[in-house]
């Protein structure tokens, strides 16, 4: 049970937090007309931005870091509590269906599992020894990515699982959205997206959330760019399993290759739906099975697989 003592020393700590600070100016918001809190809220929302890209030199490097560990077999892990865990697990779900991972390879984790995306679990984001029991579930090895996020960048569950990466050997990351952060600290890359107090106070679901959720689209989407999930811009790996994305996986390979609806059909048919083989069949005119292992020999890079691929 934590003591008096305990709290008093963590409502002080709270206290310096950037994202904890109260606004007297804002007391009144709850007296105002719907319009104007909006108004005030989209206003805040303008920030976060900004905040990003300050950091993005930090956000670069880690993404590179990231990337070379992925392209040696290595895994993406997110762990956080709370609104920085949902988000880990959110950006997680979203690669299968965009760039057709395997699911084990981006993993998102949550202080207290599944029960904590709708509800919270008490004490679980205070335990680092969760964090280092959750992260044993997964095997670490050497190739392998963990990026705490914690708005507070105090989080426990958020510390533990990067120090306890960290000592096994992984590549990891700290995000944390208050300066000279200990999460930040404890971690190789450091990212602290610095965005200032709350519309409400310490309700980090907002900007500190936006500007969490915008630095991870960044983290997958751009490794994801570097592994070859992309051909520039079109998601040439999703995987058409249902209507609407084996329109898009048409489109894609017209985008792609400018070729007729009949030359498309022919080769998503001859290469089993495989959006980035069609392509290479196409542009590179060669049948399916020599494109799929013109793809292997290029470790699934299309631009590298292709005749000219500089062009």
């Amino acid at each position: 049970m934590t003591s008096t003592s305990d709290h008093r020393q963590l409502r002080a700590e709270l206290e310096t937090l950037t994202t904890e600070a109260f606004r007297p100016e804002l007391a009144g918001i709850d007296k105002l007309p719907t319009l104007e809190i909006a108004r005030l809220m989209n206003g805040e929302d303008t920030a976060v931005p900004a905040a990003v890209a300050a950091c993005l030199p930090q956000i670069a490097a880690a993404i590179d870091a990231i990337a070379a560990r992925m392209g040696r077999g290595g895994r993406l892990v997110y762990a956080g509590a709370g609104t920085a865990g949902r988000l880990g697990v959110l950006d997680a779900s979203e690669c299968p269906p965009t760039f057709n991972t395997d699911p084990a390879r981006v993993v998102g984790l949550i202080a207290g599992g599944a029960e904590a995306m709708v509800t919270s679990v008490e004490g679980a984001e205070d335990s680092k020894e969760l964090a280092r029991k959750d992260l044993d579930s997964l095997a670490l090895g050497s190739d392998d990515t963990v990026v705490g996020v914690s708005a507070s960048g105090r989080t426990p569950y958020a510390i533990g699982a990067v120090e306890h990466a960290r000592a096994l050997g992984a590549l990891t990351v700290g995000l944390a959205c208050n300066a000279d952060s200990a999460l930040a600290a404890a971690a190789e890359h450091g990212i602290e997206v610095v965005v200032g107090p709350e519309l409400i106070t310490g309700s980090t679901r907002l900007k500190a959330g936006t500007a969490q959720k915008l630095v991870l689209n960044m983290l997958s989407t751009i490794t994801m760019i570097r592994l070859g999930k992309t051909y520039g811009n079109l998601m040439v790996d999703v995987r058409a399993s249902n209507d609407k994305l084996r329109a898009r996986s048409r489109r894609i390979v017209a985008l792609a290759t400018g070729a007729a609806d009949e030359e498309i059909e022919r080769a998503l048919t001859e290469t089993g739906g495989e959006v980035k083989n069609a392509i290479l069949a196409i542009l590179a005119g060669v049948d399916g099975p020599t494109a799929a292992r013109l793809l292997a020999q290029s470790n699934g890079h299309l631009r590298a697989a292709l005749p000219n691929p500089t062009g």
